[in-house]
């Protein structure tokens, strides 16, 4: 099977135990950066507005083996172990490829591009 020349993206699902929502909310938003020191693209943290005990933590990693480190790593280790009773077990990660992403700034950017491509074919630039 060929290798994906794509960043993977990775999902983690965290269900807080009872009472423990805020707490979690807190420690998680103080952890997904760690991604970041093992090669993480970028990092998100989401809590859900109708259970909010539901988190949902996404890292974008160039390679698995990336992620793997990252989340076999004495950082991440630490946090499942300090923070056991936190969130409900199992805690299974899904990695993903992304087939499709874009932004308002994405569109932004290319309008700016294709102005910008624009004004300097213009006669008023030469």
């Amino acid at each position: 099977m060929a290798r994906s020349k794509t960043p993977g993206v990775v999902h983690i699902p965290w269900y807080a135990t009872g009472f423990r929502g805020d707490a979690f909310a807190e420690a998680l938003a103080e952890f997904a950066p760690i991604a970041m020191r093992y090669g993480a693209l970028d990092y998100q943290v989401f809590r859900s507005r109708e259970d909010r005990y539901r988190f949902l933590q996404i890292a974008t990693f160039e390679t698995k083996l990336d992620w793997e480190r990252f989340w076999e790593g004495d950082e991440a280790v630490a946090f499942r172990v300090n923070h056991s009773g936190w969130y409900q077990v199992p805690v299974l990660p899904v990695w993903h490829d992304r087939l499709a992403a874009g932004s308002l700034a994405d569109e932004a950017a290319e309008a700016e591009e294709a102005t910008t491509a624009s004004d300097a074919g213009s006669p008023a630039a030469a």
